[in-house]
């Protein structure tokens, strides 16, 4: 689920991917909107933040607390695909803690060297359509074969349950 709120003059995204965010929705307003801040972190780098359904986040980071929630300010969703990436402005962003995996900071005196090309919104989101889709082909592939063979495995679906 992803909840916009608007939180005075600004614009607010919650994301979480369960359907249930509890009472956090209240902390994470207010924490917005009081702009809280930990001076004993560094708050002026970009971070990074890779979160459970293998998305990545890039922004500056404005708040977090003991159960890893988090706020980004002029965050970016970077999707990568292959030899490209793509960013995606998302604005203020605020993050569940059980939805982070890895949290750094990014280094921006480092040089670049990197041999990935920046391409336009609508090219990664293409490019990310194929690649979705040529991944399910081959998952139906897959399927269909262990099926022949008379072998099932769960679905996706149902892992997260566990």
């Amino acid at each position: 689920i992803q909840l916009q709120l608007y939180c005075k003059p600004l614009l607010v995204t919650i994301y979480s991917p369960n359907s249930v965010l509890g009472t956090t929705i209240g902390y994470f307003v207010s924490a917005c909107c009081r702009s809280t801040i930990n001076s004993n972190f560094p708050l002026a780098e970009k971070h990074l933040v890779l979160l459970r359904d293998g998305r990545t986040l890039i922004g500056f980071l404005r708040s977090i607390d003991q159960f890893a929630n988090l706020v980004f300010h002029q965050t970016v969703e970077r999707i990568h695909v292959g030899k490209k990436f793509g960013d995606i402005p998302r604005g203020i962003f605020i993050v569940r803690g059980e939805n982070v995996v890895l949290l750094g900071e990014i280094d921006m005196d480092k040089p670049c060297d990197t041999v990935l090309q920046q391409v336009s919104i609508e090219e990664i989101l293409e490019e990310q359509r194929l690649q979705q889709q040529a991944k399910q082909e081959t998952e139906k592939a897959k399927v269909t074969a262990l099926k022949d063979r008379g072998l099932s495995i769960p679905k996706a679906d149902n892992l997260d349950e566990y």
